[in-house]
């Protein structure tokens, strides 16, 4: 929401008028300077939608702002040209409303648009959040890049490696908005402060690494491209157990980490699942999330995945020993099962404890047969939404 500055205003009034931390209203505003304010200058505020409201018979500006739990002032830097003692029937105010509620629905079938979506609604509410691009796939979409801290600690949380776990995507999604929602009303996120999270660590969101083959399980074959796909998916029109990127790639096997041993024994060509490519990061989804974490130097990586409630945290004994402590937290709040080693090569957490030796794990959500249901949500989440707050501590 906008609000214009009047004389005499400052950031930290803005803060306790509207009841929100005055770092967050920095962050929202950052080509302000928050010590020299301008007369009009505009200044977004999180947290808050706005209406237009329509004065009726009996209506006074104290009424209206008890109405909401506002200050009046709120509804006098909102509507600067009002004259309060003078309201006129049928004259329009501007009214704010603190938002209260999640935006984001997880419980559907959750593709790119739908995910696009949900960030345009959330960067408009919460504008501290920031939002870029690590990359693009193969066809042009782009691997949206979400910020939410303001440490130079940074956390990676990825989903949708695979395009039939599509899941993961609104799950953490789902995170994404609890988190912004619990900033901006001062509350904790599974028994933690908000606030302290976001002061302690930065927590980066890659939300689907693979949005063809997500759009390509949810919604089917582009135009243009059915019967090549078909073709790759050994003449099957049933798309739903697709893993791969729209050219047949298996973007968690394409890391050099033992890279040439999944080459042996996997497929040798494109298709639904499995084929780790003709070279590691040949995909420019796999080149973007490897670019992005060197640049970035995570402290810790989490990629979601499906099915097997189990989380891996190992790799060739060259994880530091913090990695089996997060892991037993991991599992001791998620009531998933920690496993160091798996018989699985040239993942991305492979390669980022390869190259970096700092804790990288895989977490396998739910049980069953990939694409897992979306009546599991629920179940998911309240398993592993923790899990995410102890990754940022």
């Amino acid at each position: 929401m906008e609000v214009r500055v009047r004389t005499g205003d400052t950031l930290w009034h803005y803060s306790q008028l509207f009841f929100i931390p005055l770092v967050l209203i920095i962050d929202s505003n950052p080509n302000i300077n928050p010590n020299v304010l301008q007369n009009g200058q505009a200044v977004q505020i999180p947290g808050f939608t706005e209406d237009s409201y329509v004065i009726r018979k009996g209506d006074t500006i104290w009424k209206l702002a008890q109405r909401r739990n506002l200050n009046i002032d709120v509804l006098l830097l909102l509507n600067q040209d009002l004259n309060p003692s003078k309201l006129q029937v049928g004259q329009k105010i501007r009214l704010p409303s603190r938002v209260t509620k999640l935006i984001v629905n997880g419980k559907q079938a959750y593709d790119f648009q739908k995910m696009k979506t949900d960030l345009d609604k959330l960067g408009s509410i919460y504008p501290f959040m920031r939002r870029g691009e690590v990359g693009k796939s193969v066809l042009n979409q782009p691997l949206y890049n979400v910020e939410i801290g303001k440490s130079s600690r940074k956390v990676q949380i990825n989903a949708s490696f695979h395009a039939n776990e599509w899941i993961t995507t609104p799950i953490l999604m789902q995170f994404l908005n609890e988190y912004l929602l619990a900033l901006t009303n001062e509350r904790t996120i599974k028994g933690v402060s908000a606030l302290t999270t976001y002061l302690r660590s930065k927590l980066t969101a890659i939300p689907m690494v693979n949005p063809d083959g997500v759009n390509l399980v949810v919604n089917g074959p582009p135009a243009g491209r059915i019967d090549e796909l078909i073709k790759l998916n050994k003449g099957s029109e049933d798309f739903s157990g697709w893993k791969a990127n729209i050219r047949g790639v298996d973007l968690n096997k394409q890391f050099p980490a033992n890279w040439e041993f999944e080459k042996e024994r996997k497929p040798k060509e494109p298709g639904p699942r499995d084929f780790p490519g003709y070279k590691p990061l040949s995909e420019p989804e796999t080149k973007a999330m490897a670019d992005i974490a060197i640049k970035e130097n995570y402290e810790r990586l989490l990629a979601l995945h499906t099915q097997g409630k189990e989380i891996y945290w190992g790799y060739e004994g060259l994880e530091p020993p913090e990695s089996e402590v997060l892991a037993n937290d991991f599992a001791s709040i998620s009531g998933y099962k920690a496993i160091r080693y798996v018989d699985s090569y040239a993942g991305y957490k492979d390669w980022f404890i390869q190259d970096f030796r700092k804790p990288g794990f895989t977490i396998e959500l739910g049980l069953g047969h990939n694409p897992l249901p979306i009546t599991q949500f629920d179940e998911i989440y309240t398993h592993v939404s923790g899990i995410f707050v102890r990754a940022l501590m």
